[in-house]
């Protein structure tokens, strides 16, 4: 071992560790990060990038069966589900060899292993099953003054409902699968279940999503979630909202779900597969946590809005402290909690500004307040809406079912929130994400100019519309 001591140990080298680990080099810190079984956790090698990844070859394989509508021929058109997991199994590589090469450029120790906080200041790392990176340093006992958790999260698992890797998967098996099921049960529809649901059901499979709520996406804007639930119907999903899996039956290559509906009636399923999608919870075991009186609630750990943990020297970003569970929402916190130590005294994070995407057909994004949150607060909102159907760039490309909807403080002009669903809009929703950062009024967004043609015309017909000077509508 070549070195024990750092300045700081960061433990999980998913996107917001390897993201801290980064900062802190630039910011002059010695810095280690441990990990014990992919560079770039889970985003990287088994969930944000490899299912964008599957996703796209879906919408590829759409366009091809769709391709008369676009003037065009193609024929003998099909998938090989072994190809089109391969090319996802690559770019996850491709990324993770990239984190591989980030840690080495900024001088940053990988150490392999299972780590453990032994007291404030100390890390114990256990051997990993799994090989390590050439040039990391193994298990051993290390100190830092500073000791950053970003540990993430797994697959929340409930009784009845537990994945047996063959007929019921997590998200780990959907991402792998050895032929596309004839028909599937998705079993929670946020986005982890949305986004599966829509893949398979584009490559032929008979799709069932069963969501315990009243409404499928549940954080989203209601009426964002009904107008992608009826587009999402359209493709041949069957959703059933207000219901619940209470019992699976496996069979030799089927499972028998029973499905209370939420009326009093009970049915049975038979299905070849079923996804669980109900949520993360965070990895908070094994870690000495509870020795050391971190606080956690509800799975997740307690942080202030620096990414302090009740204990001093011990801090905590991601997944594993808690929601929204996204990664660049764990990246922008390790950033914030490295410029915290350094007493750059940077901003705390606003969850508010956070961005929100789901990749299904039609995509989905959102930031801020939904509308009936702004209306519980008690404030008098002005609300504008534009359909996907008046906007030129969506008629040419043949994407003309979606929605931009925009909320307003009626008072001040303060945008609130802002929520689509249609083509491209995870690419357009940082439009008002930078709005919202910068405290935009509304009078500034219905002076900007946008390009035309573009999908990003509906933002801006979505503000008119909220002040009665919508153009084409």
């Amino acid at each position: 071992m070549a070195d024990e001591s750092y300045d700081i140990i960061i433990i999980g080298a998913g996107p917001g560790g390897y993201v801290a680990a980064i900062r802190a080099s630039q910011l002059g810190f010695k810095t280690a990060i441990v990990e014990r079984d992919y560079l770039g956790g889970i985003c990287l090698n088994w969930g944000c990038i490899p299912t964008k990844a599957l996703l796209r070859s879906a919408e590829v394989f759409h366009y091809l069966q769709n391709a008369k509508a676009y003037g065009l021929t193609a024929e003998t058109i099909g998938f090989d589900a072994k190809a089109v997991v391969e090319r996802s199994r690559r770019v996850a590589g491709r990324l993770n060899s990239g984190v591989d090469y980030l840690m080495k450029k900024n001088k940053i120790a990988v150490i392999w292993g299972a780590a453990s906080i032994e007291a404030p200041g100390k890390v114990t790392v256990r051997a990993s099953t799994r090989a390590a990176p050439k040039g990391a340093l193994g298990p051993g006992a290390y100190q830092a003054k500073h000791i950053i958790l970003a540990t993430g999260a797994r697959p929340r698992v409930l009784p009845g409902l537990e994945p047996d890797k063959k007929l019921v998967w997590t998200y780990f098996e959907a991402m792998v699968p050895p032929a596309i099921p004839r028909s599937l049960l998705v079993v929670g529809s946020g986005a982890i279940g949305i986004e599966f649901a829509s893949f398979f059901r584009t490559l032929g499979a008979e799709v069932t999503v069963v969501e315990v709520l009243p409404q499928i996406l549940p954080v989203e804007d209601p009426e964002i979630a009904a107008f992608a639930r009826k587009s999402f119907e359209r493709q041949g999903i069957k959703i059933m909202t207000g219901a619940r899996v209470s019992k699976l039956d496996k069979g030799g290559d089927n499972v028998k779900a029973t499905i209370e509906d939420g009326k009093g009636g009970t049915l049975t399923l038979a299905v070849e597969r079923v996804i669980s999608a109900v949520g993360v919870v965070g990895n908070v075991e094994n870690l000495g946590l509870e020795r050391l009186g971190v606080k956690i609630e509800r799975g997740t750990i307690l942080i202030d809005g620096h990414g302090r943990t009740n204990v001093p020297g011990i801090y905590a970003i991601g997944d594993v402290a808690g929601p929204p569970m996204l990664a660049h929402k764990g990246e922008h916190e390790g950033v914030i909690c490295v410029e915290a130590i350094k007493g750059l005294q940077p901003h705390a994070l606003d969850k508010l500004k956070i961005p929100s995407c789901t990749y299904c057909t039609p995509q989905i994004a959102s930031v801020g307040l939904t509308e009936t949150a702004a209306k519980a607060q008690g404030r008098e909102v002005k609300v504008g809406r534009f359909p996907f159907i008046g906007n030129g760039k969506a008629i040419a490309l043949g994407e003309d079912q979606g929605l931009t909807k925009t909320i307003f403080d009626a008072a001040t002009g303060q945008l609130l929130g802002a929520h689509m669903v249609g083509a491209e809009v995870t690419e357009l929703i940082q439009g008002f994400v930078i709005a919202m950062q910068l405290e935009t009024t509304e009078e500034d967004l219905m002076h900007t100019v946008f390009p035309h043609p573009t999908l990003s015309e509906t933002m801006h017909e979505s503000v008119l519309d909220a002040f009665g000077r919508v153009i084409h509508m």
